[in-house]
């Protein structure tokens, strides 16, 4: 290994807190497709594995971490927290989107989309995986994850769906959004209930919930996803019948 190589390595090892046995693991993290050519793998089959790893973690640490939450709302941090948004703000913050071997044409590292940063992020999630086995990978993850989590958890409590729905449509669409009960199911004390939106007489997916309160503010971020105000890379749909 070069002296050039070497160095690349070592930084990255500063950057991510694991140094690796199988240095040709990293140094296939950090390769971009638009560097390696017939000789060279790139990093898009770790990326591959780095996003099923990433996901697993994840979802062990809120089911660990928040016993009393529902599945839906575990689904709704863990969407949040694992888009490609939050791993590129990561790989970003911590300096591994500088380490990536980039081809000439996307020298410019400032204008890098944010797919490709996270793309390096999930990389070096496998690359760490495949070399040290999960334990490292989970250390690595949560180094960086927790704070997002915390964050995601929040605001899950904390956004109101049918009030941002309705700011957007009285001020875009001149109306106001009404919910339409569609139907109910289970006994008297134990129901779940299905709601859509309405406005200017279209309709948007539906949504259960555990009350019709519930159901509402499902139904809400579903219309507000139809409509585009909110990013789907962000929150995931409410489940819709």
């Amino acid at each position: 290994m070069g002296d050039t190589q070497a160095d690349l390595v070592e930084r990255t090892e500063q950057v991510i807190g694991y140094r690796f046995k199988d240095t040709g693991l990293l140094i296939e993290s950090l390769t971009h497709s638009s560097f390696a050519d017939s000789g060279i793998a790139s990093n898009e089959r770790q990326e591959f594995l780095g996003d099923a790893v990433l996901g697993f973690v994840v979802c062990e640490y809120l089911f660990n971490a928040y016993p009393d939450h529902r599945e839906g709302e575990l689904t709704k941090i863990k969407s949040t927290v694992v888009s490609r948004k939050v791993c590129a703000q990561i790989a970003d913050g911590i300096g591994l989107t500088d380490l990536l071997k980039l081809g000439k044409g996307m020298s410019e590292r400032a204008d890098l989309p944010a797919s490709v940063s996270a793309a390096v992020y999930e990389s070096i999630v496998a690359g760490i995986y495949l070399d040290g086995g999960l334990g490292p990978a989970r250390e690595f993850i949560l180094a960086h994850m927790a704070e997002p989590i915390r964050e995601a958890e929040e605001s899950a409590h904390q956004y109101n769906f049918k009030s941002v729905l309705q700011q957007h449509a009285q001020r875009e669409l001149s109306d106001l959004p009404s919910y339409k009960l569609l139907d109910e199911k289970g006994p008297d004390h134990s129901k779940c209930f299905e709601v859509c939106v309405e406005i200017n007489g279209q309709r948007y997916p539906s949504a259960w919930g555990q009350n019709k309160k519930e159901a509402e503010q499902a139904a809400a971020l579903n219309a507000l996803l139809a409509l585009g105000v909110l990013d789907p890379d962000e929150v995931e749909p409410a489940d819709s019948i």
